[in-house]
């Protein structure tokens, strides 16, 4: 009976770590399918939480949080895109000068906005998306194994985690079966071929670049605003990373994507749960050693498997439209 609560305790930490990894790694893949690597995951996670949790301390609702969030983001991917697309520069450079900008600026701002040491207000209820408990959970609670599986794992949770995981099929059906998503897949992988059937390439990278963006900027919020109870330095912990790597181990395929997003929150919910803890002849179990278990299975995805992937063929190569 211990292990079974173990093991949902672990699932419904699970599902939470995995919203934010979700939607930045669906921003990602909206990203690279049209052909446009977004390195920036990161730094455009870090500016929504900041732009959130500011937002809702400020007006103590978490909508204009939200908003505020996703604004910040699309504001950096417009950027991006427009170093990547018109100036047809170096992508990975770009991604990463967002990053490093992001990382010295939000910090800064909170400081000067706020007085806080770089953080911003702490968050109340009122301004944050709280746990929703599902109809029936209550009432299900007491049944054996389904009853936990529906009250304590999928019940709980707050309204961005149910977007995340609404987001998947939403995204694969765009992609798979709509005129848009053929269109942006062969973007990335023709663009000349798709400039000849005379659509832009230029607007349709654009609108992938601002599909990411929103992504992005409902990733980062619910850090602040959902995860969290406002901003602090640093707080997407190399998030934008992990997820850039759930994507590639995911093939740029949404449903994939979301077990390997899945896998890496485990792993993280799971060295929560290591701390501490001792094992038979080893003892206890450092904690720096479990911290960085979420990174050593990244390290040991893209060394094993990155080389097997075949990304988008014209990802992250600049396009000239033909004279």
């Amino acid at each position: 009976m211990e292990f079974l609560t173990d093991l949902v305790l672990l699932s419904n930490s699970t599902l939470r770590v995995a919203t934010p990894l979700l939607l930045a790694a669906l921003a990602g893949l909206c990203s690279e399918r049209a052909g446009i690597v977004d390195i920036g995951l990161e730094g455009k996670m870090l500016a929504a939480a900041f732009a959130a949790a500011s937002a809702a301390a400020v007006t103590g609702s978490p909508w204009a949080g939200l908003l505020a969030g996703i604004m910040a983001s699309v504001l950096l991917a417009l950027i991006h895109g427009y170093v990547s697309i018109n100036q047809r520069g170096n992508q990975i450079v770009s991604g990463m000068a967002i990053n490093i900008l992001v990382a010295g600026l939000a910090p800064t701002l909170a400081n000067a906005w706020f007085s806080r040491g770089g953080q911003t207000p702490l968050l109340g209820n009122e301004a944050r998306f709280t746990e929703i408990t599902l109809p029936l959970a209550d009432t299900l609670s007491s049944v054996p194994v389904i009853g936990d599986v529906y009250s304590n794992v999928l019940s709980g949770h707050s309204m961005l985690t149910y977007v995340a995981f609404a987001s998947v099929p939403v995204v694969a059906w765009v992609l798979y079966k709509t005129r848009f998503g053929l269109r942006l897949r062969a973007v990335g992988e023709n663009p000349e071929a798709v400039e000849t059937a005379g659509i832009s390439v230029v607007l349709l990278r654009y609108q992938a670049m601002i599909i990411a963006g929103i992504l992005c900027g409902i990733a980062g919020s619910s850090l602040s605003t959902a995860l969290g109870a406002g901003f602090i330095r640093d707080m997407s912990a190399g998030k934008g990373y992990l997820a850039l790597a759930a994507m590639i181990f995911g093939r740029w395929k949404p449903v994939p994507t979301l077990l390997a997003c899945l896998l890496f929150a485990f792993v993280d919910a799971l060295q929560g749960r290591l701390q501490g803890v001792e094992l038979p002849l080893i003892g206890e179990i450092p904690v720096q050693f479990t911290i960085m278990l979420p990174y050593i299975l990244t390290v040991v995805i893209l060394a094993g498997f990155a080389g097997k992937m075949d990304a988008p063929k014209a990802s992250g190569i600049p396009y000239e439209k033909n004279r």
